[in-house]
């Protein structure tokens, strides 16, 4: 099923799937090279992503809040797609799946052996989870599950404060809570087609995460996983051992290679020297600090690796765009006002829900 030229995701539908979520990814992704083009040239381009929205038998249905969903293929008929994508589904915090979708569970580790890569919105995550495929991996869901989710599968570490989680080699992308999918979607555009493609896309859908310029945004995908083994190898250990000194020298070691050899075939393999690389996965996690804590700059710099907090600042100036306390402003107070609004919904649902009892 697979087209030239265009990246295939599966978007999975089940009766509790999301519609909102699940039609939101959909137009995203097939907007991405197609809508930019018509909006300032008056021509429609080609959609660089192929969206098709499987099920387990193909036959449309209406999900739990009554729309309909009338899907392309059934899930046999959809054996060799490069991503799966799962939309949030409308089930409660203690709520067991256990058993509920043999069908769809078989798919996903069927696919999960041809290294096919997941992405999940919100709650669509149980569903890996629920198939064993995040078993000590890193993994996030919306903020109101994380506790349920923990206690009901210990095998895999639940990272409460992370709005974006990508583990497994890469291979598993998942989304917070609530419109969270609308990062999972700009992630995906710019892993695959570009950066620059996905910030045309968040102009024209008026996605305002990365609303402070490219830079910022641009860095999700300096990282990608290399078909390379040897430096895939070197990649893995860099992503648990960023903050060690001489990480570059550590990476040769791992090889096998002559450090020359090494340095060559890293940049092949990844685009990147092997010290840009260090620097782009420690800034990566500098940011997620920055955003999250209140760590000041120069323990955050200690953190990922850098001893000179001056060298650390400058460094992330030229690469991101911002100083490190310009990102926080921005940043920390976006996520910040957001987790406060989300859980004063919740707060006032919970309160709705006691009045109406």
């Amino acid at each position: 099923m697979p087209v030239s030229g265009k990246l295939v995701v599966a978007v999975l539908a089940v009766p509790e799937s999301t519609a909102g979520t699940l039609y939101g990814m959909y137009e995203v992704l097939e907007s991405a090279g197609r809508d930019w083009s018509a909006v300032t040239e008056g021509v429609l381009g080609e959609s660089r992503i192929r969206p098709i929205i499987v099920s387990a038998d193909g036959r449309p249905f209406r999900t739990t809040n009554g729309l309909a969903v009338e899907p392309s293929c059934t899930l046999d008929e959809c054996e060799a797609p490069d991503v799966v994508a799962i939309p949030d589904l409308s089930i409660t915090p203690s709520e067991a799946i256990t058993g509920r979708y043999p069908r769809e569970i078989e798919w996903l580790k069927r696919l999960d052996a041809r290294r096919v890569t997941f992405a999940t919105a919100c709650t669509g995550a149980y569903l890996l989870v629920e198939a064993g495929l995040l078993d000590g991996l890193d993994v996030t869901t919306h903020w109101a599950y994380c506790d349920a989710m923990a206690a009901r599968y210990p095998k895999v570490h639940v990272r409460r404060n992370r709005a974006l989680v990508v583990a497994g080699e890469g291979r598993f992308i998942m989304a917070g809570g609530g419109s969270s999918w609308n990062d999972l979607a700009l992630y995906l555009i710019a892993r695959f087609v570009g950066a620059e493609e996905a910030m045309r896309v968040a102009r024209l859908h008026l996605l305002e995460w990365h609303h402070v310029g490219q830079q910022p945004f641009a860095a999700l995908t300096a990282c990608g996983r290399t078909d390379d083994a040897v430096i895939a190898r070197c990649q893995e250990w860099i992503a648990m051992h960023y903050e060690q000194d001489a990480p570059v020298a550590a990476m040769a070691r791992i090889s096998g290679l002559p450090e020359r050899s090494f340095k060559r075939r890293f940049t092949q393999a990844t685009g990147m020297s092997p010290l840009e690389y260090v620097h782009a996965v420690r800034l990566e996690e500098a940011k997620h600090l920055l955003e999250t804590g209140e760590l000041p700059v120069d323990a955050i710099a200690n953190e990922v690796g850098y001893g000179d907090a001056s060298f650390f600042s400058r460094l992330f100036r030229r690469k991101v765009g911002l100083t490190p306390t310009q990102y926080r402003r921005r940043f920390k107070a976006l996520r910040d006002a957001l987790e406060r609004g989300e859980a004063a919904r919740q707060d006032d649902r919970i309160a709705e829900e006691r009045r109406s009892a």
